[in-house]
């Protein structure tokens, strides 16, 4: 791929994993099917063509195996990149990630870090089968010592992972599988990093402040638009980075307008637009002219394909809430 060339989203992070495991030898990627078949969304095509099978390596059918040798990889100075296949198949690595990689600092007094990053496809939308849609970052998102990374488009994938190979610490780095071959961006190949626990203001406004995040961020950016033509000047915050939050950029947004709507995928009991919204309660509630509103998931399993559009958050339901809001309603 050329420098400076239109990529959808899954290009760019092949890219990324090019340019990091260029610029640094220790720097390996780990999962099923990464190295023959280049990854179930081809996110790692090439790569072992270009390094070798000594730094793309297939694994067995085991994500406890993978992220259990990725904490042993990080602890002895590599820096591995492991590949889920898909969220819900994330949970059987829970033990390694919270019992070992998130605390392997605290535990060793820092004499020891954890440069691991963990890519796994999020979000549903694709008409997948059970256990190929989750949006579980909140699970990760509470434990202390991992940062949850989810990037929004192909520019910001490429950037953000970077950023998250160079990290000292463990990365769960969260793909919208519903934007992976959606968008497309210019990204120039220049090996920059963007900054880690920082959210991006994607549209500036003074009336209403949307705080989205991943895949859902598609459907809060056209809401915008179609509020603007109705007169509500809505700002869109992509959070990017849920852990640790950006909270001095969303709570100056929200002081701004008064007003706020938080959009997500993840089901809606103790999602992280609930933490989101006591965030802004707690700092800015002399700015808050209504109540904060969420426009989720649902609180159950996601459904398979025919009813998946039904569970995910729609240009619609956007719109009414922030109506309700500007109105000083609950819906």
């Amino acid at each position: 791929m050329s420098e400076d060339k239109s990529l959808c989203m899954v290009e760019a992070i092949n890219l990324a994993l090019h340019r990091a495991m260029q610029d640094d030898p220790d720097v390996v990627v780990l999962g099923e099917d990464v190295a023959g078949n280049g990854g179930v969304f081809r996110a790692t095509v090439g790569l072992h063509e270009r390094f070798g099978f000594r730094r793309v390596m297939d694994t067995p059918l085991a994500e406890t195996l993978i992220a259990g040798i990725s904490v042993g990889m990080a602890a002895q100075g590599l820096k591995p990149v492991a590949e889920i296949q898909f969220m819900g198949f994330i949970y059987a690595g829970m033990e390694q990630l919270i019992s070992h990689a998130s605390r392997l600092r605290s535990r060793t007094r820092s004499r020891l870090s954890c440069p691991m990053v963990v890519r796994t496809p999020h979000g549903a939308g694709i008409h997948a089968p059970e256990h190929h849609g989750e949006s579980t970052e909140a699970l990760f998102a509470h434990i202390p010592g991992l940062r949850v990374v989810i990037p929004s488009s192909p520019r910001r994938a490429y950037g953000l992972l970077l950023a998250a190979i160079a990290d000292p610490d463990p990365v769960i780095f969260l793909e919208p599988t519903r934007l992976y071959r959606s968008v497309q961006q210019r990204v120039p190949d220049d090996g920059k990093a963007l900054p880690l626990d920082s959210c991006f203001t994607l549209r500036e406004g003074q009336d209403l402040t949307l705080i989205s995040w991943g895949a859902a961020l598609k459907e809060t950016l056209e809401a915008a638009a179609l509020l603007a033509e109705q007169g509500v000047d809505a700002e869109v915050i992509d959070v990017a980075c849920l852990k640790p939050l950006d909270s001095q950029t969303l709570i100056a947004s929200v002081s701004k307008t008064g007003h706020c709507v938080i959009v997500h995928e993840a089901a809606r009991s103790y999602g992280p637009g609930a933490e989101i919204a006591a965030l802004l309660q707690e700092h800015a509630w002399q700015a808050l002219r209504a109540p904060i509103l969420r426009v989720t998931g649902l609180d159950c399993v996601i459904p398979y394909a025919r009813q998946e559009l039904a569970y995910l958050p729609d240009v619609q339901s956007i719109c009414q809430a922030a109506r309700a809001v500007m109105n000083g309603e609950q819906l």
